[in-house]
């Protein structure tokens, strides 16, 4: 497979993101690394290809215009070079995560798994582990609740074109788990599972695997919360994946995080408007009428995105910058089967 890692940074080069570039070279993987303001002008990793602001702005004028900076989203600049690039598989994950040894394992985009089906949200965590941990986005109310882990159904094949890994040591839990509860956690060897329609579990930017059916769905909105950009860009994927009998998918971990400084309080802050929406946007987008096929993912983001703005969770900003989006991927492969 023609694979593309992801990454943004304004950091100097990490140990993690060392490492990463030093296996993606020996594992014929390409690393992109896309830049900000904030980067090191003289950023430099043997093995990375780095894309400076100018450098994006030159191979997408309009798009990276548009796009904020100072902001976790220049990352789409990340997943449109990898398209341009001739990408068949897109592995998203941050500088401060390196690989285990399974992360290098042959990508299989058909699972065999076991099937949770519940209608409403599911914490898939609980599935690795028997700690009390839960993932970045999960409304807090649904923590404790027993059915957030339904009994698996039995093993099948499922067609899943996002497949979420978990990352041991400091998994990607929100700012209430990381004030309250202990770290680090490493995750159980259990099988992978996988999502029903109408099943929700927020996934994020960690380490996380995306076919080309669903390229346009890495979009990360740019005009909401940043603790949020990746879990509302998950719940907006879980809805157009149904619309194409396609099922999410969650496996044990083929990371782990060395997690870079982080000010607890203010990702508390930016978490707020999870914990007191990401209810209601569920229930939002599971109302949406969506269609199926991959040219409609277009305009079924749009309707998403629109419906979003309509609840004041993202800011008007979004659709032009979506439009530009939208129009920049379909120039690098068309929206059509």
């Amino acid at each position: 497979m023609n694979t593309f890692i992801v990454v943004t940074s304004i950091n100097r080069p990490t140990e993690c993101l060392r490492t990463l570039s030093e296996e993606s070279a020996a594992h014929g993987s390409r690393l992109i690394v896309a830049g900000d303001h904030k980067s090191p002008a003289d950023f430099y990793l043997p093995g990375a290809e780095f894309i400076s602001l100018d450098e994006q702005s030159a191979r997408f004028s309009n798009f990276a215009a548009l796009l904020p900076q100072n902001s976790y989203t220049r990352k789409n600049i990340g997943y449109l070079v990898s398209m341009q690039s001739g990408a068949t598989l897109i592995v998203d994950t941050d500088d401060d995560n390196a690989p285990l040894p399974g992360f290098w394992l042959p990508a299989q985009r058909i699972v065999d798994g076991r099937l949770i089906t519940r209608n409403g949200w599911v914490n898939a965590y609980a599935y690795f582990t028997d700690v009390l941990i839960w993932p970045r986005g999960l409304p807090l109310n649904e923590v404790r609740t027993p059915d957030a882990k339904p009994i698996p159904g039995p093993k099948g094949i499922f067609n899943c074109p996002i497949q979420q890994g978990l990352a041991d040591r400091n998994p990607d839990v929100d700012a209430v788990y990381r004030l309250l509860l202990p770290l680090p956690v490493n995750f159980n060897l259990a099988e992978d599972i996988v999502l029903d329609r109408g099943t929700w579990c927020p996934f994020n930017s960690q380490n996380t695997r995306w076919w080309p059916d669903v390229f346009p769905l890495l979009y990360l909105p740019a005009y909401c919360s940043f603790r949020m950009t990746d879990i509302w860009r998950s719940f907006v994927a879980q809805r157009i994946l149904w619309e194409n009998g396609w099922r999410l998918s969650f496996h044990a971990s083929t990371m782990f995080q060395e997690r870079n400084e982080h000010n607890l309080m203010r990702d508390f802050a930016d978490e707020v408007p999870g914990y007191l929406n990401n209810a209601i946007i569920r229930e939002t987008l599971s109302a949406l009428d969506l269609r199926s096929g991959f040219d409609s993912h277009g305009d079924n983001l749009r309707h998403c995105y629109d419906a979003l703005v309509k609840l004041g969770v993202v800011g008007r900003q979004e659709i032009p910058l979506l439009i530009a989006w939208i129009t920049q991927v379909e120039s690098l492969i068309p929206l059509t089967n």
